[in-house]
């Protein structure tokens, strides 16, 4: 049978569980909309800017709702701090998704068509560890066997996004783009490491998720 945390605390998993939605869905916007732009799409990649705005506000509204729920009611008194600690964490990914999303939109960096592709495998890898870790947390909440497993599956996408990473910036350097003009290639480092920093976080929270879930077997 499934370890439930919440017992009888019906609403705030309900809470939880669309707070959770959101974050998915907000590293899925991000990957949607920078894959956009780096394939050139720009009309569709601006008028998507108020996807991810209203997925943050959302976000931070079920956030504020879930603190007030777990103080209120005296939920889950064991678990409590841990779980206040994973949803704050976790909202930070939301909040750097639309930053980079934003910034972007403003700075409008230009990708060299030859890096085109290790851009795509870079976002991809750093959306795919957020979405691995969303499944760890709901996992934390309702069959805790399954933390490990997906906390491991983060690990690994975090450690592609780092090779990509570091791929992208060795390429920019290189004689392959000798042809950027070195602002252009400090600023589309500033990228690269703000798009890989997604993954890096999301590999952050994990472990937090994964500590917490060894105390609840203990």
């Amino acid at each position: 049978m499934p370890h439930i945390l919440f017992g009888r605390s019906k609403e705030l998993e309900i809470e939880i569980t669309e707070y959770l939605d959101l974050v998915n869905q907000g590293a899925l916007t991000f990957k949607r909309d920078l894959k956009r732009y780096i394939k050139k799409d720009f009309e569709l990649f601006e008028e998507a800017l108020i996807d991810i705005k209203e997925i943050e506000n959302n976000a931070d509204e079920h956030q504020k709702d879930i603190k007030y729920k777990l103080y209120k009611y005296m939920l889950i008194p064991d678990s409590r701090a841990d779980v206040l600690n994973i949803i704050e964490e976790i909202d930070t990914i939301t909040d750097l998704a639309k930053e980079v999303i934003y910034e972007i939109s403003i700075e409008k960096p230009v990708i060299p068509a030859q890096l085109e592709s290790d851009f795509l495998e870079l976002v991809e890898n750093s959306a795919e560890a957020v979405d691995m870790l969303v499944k760890a947390v709901r996992s934390f909440f309702e069959e805790i066997a399954q933390v490990n497993d997906y906390v491991n599956k983060v690990h690994f996408f975090e450690h592609q996004a780092d090779k990509n990473e570091e791929r992208l910036k060795r390429r920019i350097f290189s004689e392959e783009c000798q042809e950027v003009e070195i602002a252009y290639k400090l600023q589309l480092r500033y990228f690269i490491e703000e798009i890989a920093a997604l993954s890096d976080q999301a590999e952050m929270v994990s472990e937090e998720v994964s500590v917490a879930a060894v105390k609840r077997r203990i």
